[in-house]
């Protein structure tokens, strides 16, 4: 009997390549899952720095950026007396360090290519941070709000970066026999934040997109073990109506405390007679929260301000991913974000934070803030959380039976001040007729 034969298809997979293990890696490719979401947070708009993005065909406005690039460098070797081979050679002697930077495989074809890339982007970005420091009116970049704000988010990108430590470098060589003062790390936060504050060590840093993580830790963070990763929580709404109140936190490094989430529980009296718990009325008498008493006898859930723009996306996809490629286990931009991210589950929420002076945004409406906040928590993992203890408080807290009454007691009787009033006036009413029922019978022997 005939036996059919197939023919043989031999398919060739190519395996991906080993990942860089090297403790010095820290600039990595977004995972797909998290590019997915949204690409175009990943992929620089006007200028490319590294190796990353090098071999993609380039639009004209980005082709236009290489030329201002190298009319930058020549500019920038008329302020020092060394050449650029003096430059170059340090560069050359730490290109293999520089490679081990990069979770990818670098792909340029020649090793000169290479070192010629890292220089130019290297200098290029030294002279911008120069030139925005002198405040120069007529520079190119700095006189075009434009471009001067589109350059700065590209260098930011996860993948747009060159290695801290060769940026340092460079510019120590340059700064010492010259009249700058500042360290490279001090150029770079006046550069991006505006700030003349050290935010920590310079050899920490490993990047651009490192050094905003940095800046958004607390300045003195609680030395306190991360928990298990927050499950499901109750939103700013129901938490509101259960009597919780939300505090902004105002400073002096406001806008580093940005992940300095806490709660203030009320005090020792309220605890033990928790229907001293008058927040229901607070809904339709308001100015009742400024009664230091009152106040001190709710339990707070502090949030510091958190400025919502167009760029503020863009700008924690970055930090998120970076977290879930080198701080799996120290994600606290993730952990921040996933928190707000249970707090907001629609514009109410995000109305009663904006009420309570905690986001402000200008992104046009309530919902759009909602949208952005429960976005960004897409195919982010979780490992741990440093919000643990946080959210088992906030649990607890709703869970309690008066609690839950309290919220009952305001969203029906109490929502707000016309409904406040006439649930008074109805009480009013009611005990009148009781009176009026009772007189006969109470005081007829009066």
């Amino acid at each position: 009997m005939p036996i059919s034969c197939a023919e043989e298809t031999i398919i060739d997979i190519s395996l991906p390549g080993e990942p860089n293990w090297d403790p010095d890696c820290c600039i990595y490719k977004v995972p797909k899952r998290l590019r997915n979401v949204k690409n175009a947070a990943y992929t620089p708009k006007l200028i490319v720095i590294g190796p990353v993005h090098r071999n993609e065909e380039e639009p004209e406005d980005m082709k236009i950026m290489e030329t201002l690039k190298m009319r930058y460098f020549n500019k920038f070797f008329s302020r020092t007396k060394k050449t650029k081979e003096d430059f170059e050679k340090i560069v050359e002697k730490n290109k293999d360090k520089i490679r081990r930077c990069y979770a990818e495989e670098i792909t340029l074809t020649k090793e000169k290519n290479f070192v010629d890339m890292i220089f130019l982007d290297s200098i290029f970005i030294i002279e911008l941070f120069l030139r925005s420091d002198a405040k120069e009116e007529k520079d190119y970049i700095l006189s075009k709000p434009w471009l001067k704000d589109g350059i700065r988010q590209d260098l930011i990108l996860l993948e747009n970066q060159v290695p801290f430590f060769i940026l340092d470098e460079l510019y120590q060589d340059f700064a010492t026999p010259t009249d700058y003062q500042a360290s490279f790390l001090m150029l770079a936060c006046k550069y991006f934040f505006n700030s003349e504050e050290k935010i920590c060590d310079e050899k920490k840093v490993k990047h651009f997109t490192d050094l905003h993580r940095y800046f958004f830790q607390p300045p003195n963070p609680p030395n306190q073990e991360p928990g298990k990763p927050i499950e499901h929580r109750h939103s700013a709404t129901k938490l509101d109506m259960a009597g919780l109140i939300f505090q902004n936190e105002e400073g002096p490094e406001k806008n580093r405390r940005l992940l300095d989430v806490k709660i203030q529980k009320c005090n020792k009296l309220s605890k033990i007679f928790p229907c001293f718990n008058c927040s229901w009325l607070w809904g339709c008498i308001p100015c009742l929260k400024k009664i230091p008493y009152l106040k001190c006898m709710q339990t707070h859930l502090v949030i510091p301000h958190f400025v919502v723009d167009n760029k503020t996306e863009d700008l924690f996809r970055n930090l998120m991913a970076l977290e879930q490629c080198h701080y799996p286990k120290e994600a606290y931009i993730c952990n921040y974000i996933l928190l707000l991210d249970f707090l907001i589950n629609n514009k109410d929420d995000v109305e009663l934070l904006v009420e309570e002076g905690i986001i402000v945004h200008s992104l046009g409406s309530n919902e759009a803030v909602a949208e952005m906040v429960n976005k960004l928590g897409h195919e982010i993992v979780e490992v741990n959380s440093y919000y643990h203890d946080v959210a088992e408080d906030l649990n607890s807290y709703y869970r309690n039976l008066w609690n839950q009454n309290m919220a009952s007691l305001k969203t029906v009787y109490f929502r707000d001040i016309w409904r406040g009033t006439a649930t008074v006036v109805g009480i009013i009413i009611l005990v009148v007729t009781i009176m009026n029922f009772l007189r006969p019978f109470v005081f007829k022997h009066i």
